[in-house]
């Protein structure tokens, strides 16, 4: 949902962190009184943002003083390997445990608490993968129809998105792009990622006037939907095999 810059590869800084050597992406903010700081939903990068005056060296020594900090959020990210049975997968916001059946129906059932799956083990985790995109499909088609037609705007082509830095993004042509993923978490919260990218279409910018249009269409906290992101957001890279 927020777009951030990079400098050239060439001379990106980074910081060691758990063993890793994360890329900082520094983006000043007019209206921005501190300094911020958190490490990407997949854990791909840390992200600061500071104010217009603010020297990048500080932003940078920052990032060095909260290495502590950013190694527990890099231990807390999802462990790879292949989802199964009795894993549990976020869907829409609820946990359910996946209760696999090889005799069972392939085609994924979720009940309350449960998603119910059949089919051979060893492609149970790609299945579920391409289980939760059409789901997501079907779900930010409806929810990019009902935006644009509240922003009065012509519904574009939608694609789906795999992006390990962003949750959605419009491009210049007017097309919008969402992370599938995002059917993992709470409607409120896949909703306002779809909005904030459809009030693009009508200002192309973070502007006054794009966040009224964004208050004027979306139904929900703003708020809210982008603090459960950053609280939660990593929790939807699940390693599908």
């Amino acid at each position: 949902m927020l777009d951030w810059l990079r400098r050239d590869s060439t001379e990106e800084p980074v910081v060691e962190v758990a063993g890793r050597h994360l890329p900082v992406v520094i983006r000043r903010l007019e209206r921005a009184r501190r300094m911020t700081m958190r490490l990407a939903p997949d854990g791909s990068e840390v992200r600061i943002s500071i104010p217009r005056w603010t020297r990048t060296a500080e932003a940078l020594a920052f990032a060095q003083s909260r290495r502590d900090w950013l190694a527990r959020q890099v231990n807390a990210l999802p462990v790879g390997g292949p989802v199964g049975d009795g894993a549990v997968l976020l869907f829409r916001g609820e946990a359910l445990t996946i209760a696999h059946d090889a005799a069972a129906p392939r085609r994924p059932s979720p009940e309350p608490g449960l998603l119910r799956v059949g089919g051979p083990a060893d492609s149970l985790s790609s299945r579920l993968a391409r289980w939760l995109q059409a789901e997501a499909r079907e779900m930010l088609v409806a929810d990019l129809a009902e935006y644009c037609e509240r922003a009065e705007q012509p519904r574009p082509a939608l694609g789906l998105s795999s992006a390990q830095r962003r949750w959605g993004s419009c491009a210049h042509d007017g097309s919008i792009r969402i992370n599938w993923r995002l059917v993992m978490a709470p409607d409120m919260v896949r909703r306002s990622v779809v909005a904030h990218e459809v009030a693009h279409l009508v200002h192309f910018d973070h502007s006054p006037a794009f966040h009224h249009c964004l208050k004027t269409i979306f139904e929900g906290s703003i708020h809210e939907a982008n603090r459960w992101l950053k609280t939660n957001g990593r929790t939807l890279y699940v390693p599908f095999g």
